[in-house]
């Protein structure tokens, strides 16, 4: 905006020294004519340099010296010129300059208001030199620094709207990049906990299970586990060719093979993102086709749908009932339908027993996936395009709203001014003049009345109504007639003409919303209303139409500069800044995204570091054997705490009960008998707590062989978990465990473990803070078997 108002400036000067300039030359004698160039062509260079200057910067002594050489020129070339013609000139230049100043050098008030009273120095100085017998008239350096005040003051005005529109901006898209930030890291934390479900959980409860069978197939998939683990989710960008990917989708080994039967339709170039989802689901659903579906075939299809794509997998085994399936189990909902999601595409599974399955994914392209995801403002990291240009939008709509706001107030505060503080003088000193007089004051009147009721609107942060809009345009144009009609033509544009340099502020005002060209149409009628006026009277001589010429430039011209100026900061500065928000807005959404993105995964895999990674390494490099019972038992121990983990995201409303289910059915589908009590009302538990009260129930059912008892037992300020294992196999995961979680911890949790023969029991309670004041629960008993 500064840029923007520091051009307005140089451009409004140097048009008004040249026109001006020129009518003056035309107001000379012959013989004073080259005088009079050798002092004005003088300051059109000095202005034609600092236009230089816009694009090519130069010290600022240089400039502001430049600045003040036209002053000085415009100002000696007054008693050059002589009369009332020179008078107007040097009056209209110099009031111009002073004005633009303040624009010039908004960011150095002191050199602006410099520069403003050598201006009226200069005019004191001409005014003296020209007439030597009279004193200065001080009505137009008073006239002079009102100008100077307003503009000071109309820029302020914008400058703190503009700035209260960067700081809401700012706000807005600080709200919005929490809001990203947080939907990308749900989406990470989605696609790693389907990540962690299909190969770490799957490969630790494979080998938890086994016994005799063949474990070849472990090393090598313990070290692919180990790999998917410590990748980095959510960064895929760019495109990939899904036929490709497609193409190896590995089909198992051994006795778990599955024969894929290939049809597709390729080449099939998609983002990577939801190609990498749909690769990562047919892996999974070719791996429950060798687990459940009781055969070793299966068909993939794939085909292009409009912008989308389409791929399927279907068997002919032993079917289910997707019904029926528990929302704890995450292979069909998180690994295949979530991953879907995710990325704005859909996954559906259609099964009955007896029948086989068919599991179908379906992408439809950007613009619709966009649509599709609500809650998933950034895919891989990055905003999707239409949301990009919904939050340009936005910017560019604040920032126009705040700047329209300020320059409308700027333009209301000069219309009263000047029309309290020189036109009511003028109004009344010349009452004599007009033609009848009472018809000028109504005039006066009816633009305070258009002044008042606008301004209402606008303070009460409304917009103008049409109708009032036109019917104050209306009034306006009305009292520039009255005022051009009433008024002796040798009058118009000079000092008894009050109505000419005002009319139009009040019609900027009204305007100031609409493109230029319709303040530009409105000043059209009201100069034409007052070369009527003069005309039927008789064509004025050719220093009268210089004189009027060099008063509409400085009044009418003056005002047209101003409504380019505010066309151009609504329809130029404010998409610019738009642009330039929305860009930065997602440069630092991306960096936190990536920054956020980069420490979640690092807290994970440190998480796994201490207990699943070893596992896999040892498995992977034939450090531990699969045979070894010790080792079973601690995989089993592993593959209960992700089950935790995965329920750990689940809407429910008793979260701690719905993980220690969680952990319960691994249990119960290894062969424990597990018995579920729970006694009192259930309240809310932090999640960190949650994760401490069940890890040691969750090592011990890991443990158990074949009974285990788990109660959850809730007073108004303490819940306790506890389990007694009947036969719990002994080791040193166990033991371990128990002192880890017995140590000192941020939540806060204790752990008892009392063993007793085979039985093992193990409690682990948490007291809320007594500071919280809030009790957890309300006393009453449930008790589920």
């Amino acid at each position: 905006m500064i840029l923007t108002l520091e051009r307005y400036g140089v451009w409004l000067r140097s048009s008004v020294v040249c026109l001006c300039g020129a009518l003056g030359v035309v107001l000379a004698d012959g013989a004073e004519i080259p005088l009079a160039m050798s002092l004005l062509v003088p300051a059109v260079l000095a202005c034609g340099v600092r236009l230089y200057a816009l694009r090519h910067p130069l010290p600022f002594a240089l400039l502001w010296t430049l600045d003040a050489a036209v002053l000085v020129l415009t100002g000696l070339s007054q008693p050059v010129l002589g009369g009332e013609g020179a008078d107007v000139m040097v009056e209209a230049i110099v009031g111009i300059c002073v004005v633009a100043f303040q624009y010039e050098w908004a960011t150095r008030p002191v050199a602006g208001f410099g520069l403003a009273a050598l201006g009226t120095a200069v005019c004191v100085l001409g005014d003296v030199l020209s007439s030597p017998g009279h004193g200065p008239d001080v009505v137009p350096l008073v006239r002079m620094f009102v100008q100077v005040g307003l503009s000071r003051a109309a820029y302020l005005m914008v400058r703190a709207r503009a700035r209260a529109a960067d700081r809401s901006a700012a706000a807005r898209a600080a709200s919005r990049r929490e809001a990203a930030v947080a939907a990308a890291r749900r989406a990470t934390e989605r696609e790693y906990l389907a990540t962690l479900h299909d190969t770490a959980s799957a490969t630790l409860l494979m080998v938890s299970q086994g016994d005799g069978r063949d474990w070849s197939w472990l090393p090598p998939r313990a070290r692919q586990d180990l790999e998917a683990l410590s990748a980095m989710p959510g960064f895929e960008t760019g495109s990939v060719d899904l036929a490709v990917l497609l193409g190896c989708v590995p089909e198992g080994e051994g006795p778990a093979r599955v024969q894929l039967k290939t049809r597709i339709d390729g080449p099939l170039v998609i983002p990577s993102g939801p190609g990498l989802a749909i690769f990562n689901g047919v892996r999974e659903a070719v791996t429950n086709v060798a687990r459940h579906a009781g055969v070793r075939e299966a068909e993939l299809r794939a085909w292009a749908e409009g912008d989308g794509v389409v791929v399927e997998l279907a068997d002919a085994g032993r079917g289910f009932d997707p019904q029926s399936v528990p929302a704890r189990r995450r292979g069909v909902s998180g690994s295949i339908i979530g991953r879907m999601h995710t990325v704005g595409g859909s996954a559906s599974v259609t099964s009955h027993p007896g029948t086989g399955t068919r599991v179908q994914w379906r992408w439809h392209g950007r613009a619709r996936a966009a649509q599709a995801v609500d809650e998933a403002q950034v895919t891989a990291g990055v905003p999707r395009t239409p949301r990009v240009q919904a939050q340009h939008t936005a910017a560019v709509r604040l920032i126009r709203g705040q700047l329209l706001y300020g320059a409308q107030l700027a333009v209301l505060l000069i219309s009263l001014v000047w029309q309290f503080a020189v036109s009511l003088r003028r109004l009344m000193v010349h009452q004599d003049v007009f033609r009848p007089a009472w018809a000028q004051t109504a005039a006066f009147v009816c633009l305070a009345a258009v002044a008042v009721a606008g301004g209402a609107y606008l303070l009460r942060g409304r917009q103008i109504p049409p109708r009032v809009r036109g019917w104050s345009l209306g009034s306006v144009l009305a009292v520039s007639a009255v005022c051009a009609f009433t008024l002796p033509p040798e009058q118009s544009t000079g000092p008894a003409d009050w109505a000419f340099g005002l009319v139009g502020w009040h019609a900027l005002f009204l305007l100031a919303d609409l493109r230029v060209r319709f303040f530009a149409a409105f000043l059209g009628a009201h100069m034409g209303l007052n070369a009527t006026a003069v005309f039927l009277s008789g064509a004025p001589t050719a220093a009268e139409s210089a004189v009027m010429g060099i008063s509409t430039i400085s009044a009418c011209g003056f005002q047209l500069s101003v409504g380019v100026l505010v066309t151009r900061l609504l329809h130029g500065t404010a998409p610019a800044a738009g642009t330039a928000a929305a860009r930065e807005e997602e440069m630092r959404t991306r960096e936190r995204i990536h920054e956020d993105m980069q420490r979640d995964h690092k807290e994970r895999y440190r998480a796994l570091t201490a207990t699943t990674v070893p596992l896999l390494v040892g498995l992977g490099h034939g450090v531990l054997s699969p045979h070894d019972e010790e080792v079973r038992l601690r995989c089993g121990v592993e593959a209960t705490r992700m089950r935790r983990l995965f329920a750990e995201g689940d809407a429910v409303s008793d979260p701690l009960l719905n993980e220690l289910r969680a952990c319960v059915e691994v249990a119960e589908h290894q062969g424990v008998t597990v018995s579920l009590a729970v006694r009192g009302q259930s309240g809310e538990v932090p999640v960190e707590v949650r994760r401490e009260l069940i890890d040691p129930v969750a090592v011990i059912l890991g443990r158990t062989r074949s009974t285990a008892r788990v109660t959850v037992a809730w007073t108004p300020r303490a819940v306790r978990v506890s389990v007694v294992s009947e036969d719990c196999a002994g080791g040193r995961g166990t033991g371990e465990a128990a002192q880890a979680h017995g140590r000192a911890t941020d939540a806060k949790v204790t752990v008892a473990r009392t063993t007793r023969g085979g039985s093992v029991w193990v409690e682990a309670g948490w007291r809320r803070p007594a500071a919280s004041g809030v009790e957890l629960t309300a006393a009453s008993g449930v008790e589920l078997t």
